[in-house]
């Protein structure tokens, strides 16, 4: 049976501090929890309704299940309906992430809203980005709201969380250093150290006519007051989504869309 301790421990980790001290985050819906089955992520524990079960016994025969009532299942997560699964899941580690030397990464200067952090990653993985760098400020990747917003696209890609700022000056005096010991971090860097850290600002360049590089940063600011004074001194190239109407601005989720489709059809 499935204890109340249990239950407190599952519903514990609605709450980031206890996310953190437990290593631990939350997977809602039948969708989340498929992708999740699927993907090289470690499930602790796995709560479904008897209906879930059936219909997906094959994929659950490795890992411990318990079936409980859709009303209990409900009680223990985020979501107002729930008729499938909820599991708890192990965090990967904040290890550092670098942009290979053919590829792009996102980087999010102080995004706050978790439904808008759950859409990137979503455009992000149709558009092929699997590296995506977080400020300190943005909300929490395992937070259930992101987790769910991103539909499964949280089982594909890749965060790491710093101060951009610091990540990006450091990353410079890798570069320009001779330090043997820093080869693991820097084996990947294109051999001409032209790195390309892209932002999106007002009145710059238009991305419809914008050169894309082979590879680089491409960084996205805050909802409301867009990308911080300390990480816009070390963008090398400014860019901007014209505007064609009197909308005041647009949505960082639909701004990501814009420019990642920019950027794959320059390719």
């Amino acid at each position: 049976m499935f204890s109340k301790q249990q239950q407190k421990y599952v519903q514990s980790l609605q709450i980031k501090k206890y996310r953190q001290e437990h290593q631990r985050f939350l997977v809602e819906g039948a969708k989340s929890v498929q992708e999740l089955l699927k993907s090289d992520l470690e499930t602790e524990l796995l709560l479904c309704t008897p209906k879930f079960y059936a219909e997906n016994e094959k994929i659950l025969k490795k890992i411990s299940v318990e079936q409980i009532p859709q009303t209990e299942l409900e009680k223990l997560g985020t979501l107002q309906s729930n008729d499938a699964a909820l599991a708890v899941v192990k965090m990967r580690e904040n290890v550092p992430l670098i942009a290979d030397a053919d590829e792009f990464a996102l980087v999010l200067d102080d995004i706050r809203d978790p439904g808008n952090l759950g859409t990137i990653l979503r455009i992000a993985d149709w558009y092929g980005i699997k590296k995506v760098i977080c400020s300190e400020t943005t909300v929490d990747f395992y937070n259930p709201k992101v987790v769910s917003a991103s539909m499964g696209s949280f089982t594909r890609i890749r965060v790491y969380y710093s101060e951009i700022s610091k990540y990006f000056e450091n990353f410079v005096k890798i570069i320009n250093s001779n330090n043997s010991s820093k080869k693991v971090i820097i084996e990947n860097i294109d051999k001409n150290n032209n790195i390309e850290i892209i932002g999106t600002f007002l009145d710059s360049e238009n991305v419809h006519h914008f050169d894309f590089p082979s590879s680089g940063y491409i960084v996205l600011g805050n909802e409301s007051n867009g990308i911080g004074e300390e990480v816009e001194k070390l963008i090398t190239k400014k860019i901007t989504i014209p505007r064609f109407g009197e909308a005041e601005s647009l949505n960082v989720g639909i701004a990501t869309a814009v420019v990642l489709d920019n950027l794959r059809r320059r390719e």
